[in-house]
């Protein structure tokens, strides 16, 4: 049996899922039209304590985005589903070139006292020999931004 060496591992898709008190159309909402208010970008951003905001436009095709400061915007990803209140998906590569993006899905469905929300992080491979690090760093920030941060813009 030959080797394999220059393909990258199937990794796992990070997945997280939350249970927020809000309705499907509000937890979309806050995720999407609101994300510049609750996401940290101090910590996870190009322009880190430079960042001003950040952003998704609501179309497919549209670019999830940051802006610094001083006006430079930079491309984290674009959409590539948009289905309000059900979910969207979008390419992610913040700082990085787009043949080297992952993808971010979320769902948002209605359950008993509110929404749950799941989310999932995949295409790992695309990194190459960066994969198996980019993913365990990306488990514990979406730990911070989606399980935390963003349930705690929910309540």
């Amino acid at each position: 049996m030959g080797s394999v060496e220059n393909l990258s591992p199937y990794l796992e898709p990070v997945r997280k899922s939350v249970t927020v008190k809000r309705t499907p159309a509000e937890a979309f909402e806050i995720f999407t039209e609101r994300i510049g208010t609750w996401w940290p970008l101090s910590q996870f951003s190009l322009h880190q304590a430079e960042a001003a905001t950040c952003g998704i436009e609501p179309r497919v095709g549209g670019h999830v985005y940051e802006v610094a400061k001083r006006g430079e915007r930079a491309v984290w990803g674009t959409v590539l589903t948009w289905d309000p209140p059900r979910g969207f998906s979008m390419t992610w590569h913040p700082g990085g070139e787009p043949e080297t993006a992952q993808e971010v899905e979320l769902r948002f469905a209605g359950v008993p006292g509110g929404t749950r929300v799941d989310l999932e992080h995949r295409g790992w491979q695309k990194l190459g020999a960066e994969a198996k690090e980019a993913r365990e760093e990306y488990e514990g920030g979406w730990a911070t931004v989606f399980e935390q941060l963003y349930v705690a813009a929910c309540a």
